[in-house]
């Protein structure tokens, strides 16, 4: 069943585009799939149109959702498109536009492929001006696409996509999304990225020269509660390489309960690891968490966690956009001694760095902020300190400036 799906869908793409370069030779106006819109969104029919396509179901992108927010309020007519999963809640409202694509498969690479396609033919029919790949696995038909409508091409790299552990570590996997890559990045001369160290790879690997607009919350007023339970917090996709095998554990020597709102392909393997070390009763899921949902846990947690293994690049060179949501939230953490985490640590102390990730090892530095109160408090006035300086005030400012300058 897959490989007819497949069979039928990548013939029904080369048609499509023996067609469109047939209606750009003739000059013939682009078809036009009317969406159902709202009475503003019809009046956004002159803005200039960027696109965003990715692979989640939008509700939890908090990085997206900001952008596409910052870029709307800029005055642009932006469309930002993901699918629908199983157990998807309906959209929460934004100031722009949002279309789920739905697909019959939902994992592994029927659904890459499924989704791809589906893509394409959403894009070409529609009115774009400008579009935006986020990430490498909607590259490809934000190529194909800006190509066939000669229009603006934008990547926007999260991670180092092919060096994430569950990428790098299965060859087959790897060797084809670095084909992938290494055919799309480098006609992709346009794009940003989340810090220096991922925009230099980029620029070693592929001679693009990538902006960086970091992955920060919105500044908002801040009070602190007094709060009624110690208890550490993870927010974020529960994935391959966040060291879940080594932070559950260790929570049978912490003096605290371990709360994880997010959910992710590590999520069936770290339940198990629940069941195993006894710990139902001190490690909690709460899920999906819509982000304004997420900020009630961060704001009453004592400590958060931001816990990388070292394996690939991605991992290295990540730069969280859980750290800075503790941070904003006056929150001290445990974080990965990383290169990117050092160096904003070593501007703020805001965190308590660690190279060994074992359970013991998590595990004192976790009772440490939990019981040295003079620790504790030190990093939290540095958190507040920080917080006005790396925020999405800051970094929507370089991203409007971008698009700005793309015409």
């Amino acid at each position: 069943m897959e490989l007819i799906v497949i069979s039928i869908s990548c013939l029904s793409v080369f048609f499509l585009i023996q067609i469109e370069r047939g209606r750009q030779r003739y000059g013939i106006p682009p078809a036009q799939i009317p969406l159902k819109r709202t009475k503003n969104q019809r009046s956004t029919a002159c803005m200039k149109q960027l696109v965003f396509p990715v692979t989640n179901d939008l509700n939890y992108d908090q990085r997206m959702i900001r952008i596409c927010t910052s870029l709307s309020r800029a005055g642009y007519a932006v469309t930002l498109i993901g699918r629908h999963m199983p157990g998807s809640v309906p959209l929460v409202k934004q100031p722009f536009r949002q279309r789920r694509l739905r697909c019959f498969f939902t994992k592994g690479k029927g659904f890459y492929i499924e989704y791809n396609i589906r893509l394409f033919f959403f894009l070409i029919f529609n009115k774009i001006d400008v579009i935006c790949a986020v990430d490498l696995d909607t590259i490809l038909p934000c190529y194909w696409v800006s190509v066939l409508k000669r229009i603006p091409r934008v990547y926007d790299a999260h991670e180092l996509f092919c060096e994430m552990k569950e990428v790098v570590t299965r060859p087959v996997i790897y060797r084809l999304w670095k084909r992938v890559e290494r055919f799309a990045v480098p006609r992709f001369k346009t794009g940003y990225t989340v810090n220096q160290p991922i925009a230099q790879v980029f620029k070693d690997n592929y001679q693009v020269d990538y902006e960086v607009v970091r992955n920060v919350p919105v500044l908002q007023e801040l009070n602190v509660p007094d709060k009624v339970e110690k208890y550490v917090l993870y927010q974020g996709w529960v994935n391959e390489g966040r060291s879940f095998e080594t932070l559950i554990p260790a929570m049978a020597q912490v003096d605290a309960k371990l709360i994880i709102c997010g959910d992710g392909n590590f999520m069936a393997q770290a339940r198990a690891l629940v069941a195993e070390h006894g710990l139902a009763e001190k490690v909690i899921f709460k899920g999906r968490v819509l982000p304004q949902e997420l900020c009630g846990y961060t704001v009453n947690a004592w400590i958060g966690v931001t816990l990388f293994e070292n394996k690939g690049l991605s991992n290295y060179y990540s730069l969280a956009n859980r750290f800075f949501d503790y941070m904003q939230a006056g929150i001290p953490q445990l974080a990965v001694d990383y290169p990117v985490y050092r160096e904003i640590n070593n501007q703020y102390p805001i965190a308590v760095l660690i190279n060994d990730l074992s359970p013991n090892s998590i595990a004192v530095q976790l009772n440490r902020l939990l019981n040295d109160e003079q620790l504790y408090r030190e990093l939290q006035q540095n958190c507040l300190a920080a917080r006005t300086v790396f925020n999405w005030q800051q970094e929507e400012k370089k991203l409007i400036a971008f698009y700005s300058s793309i015409s």
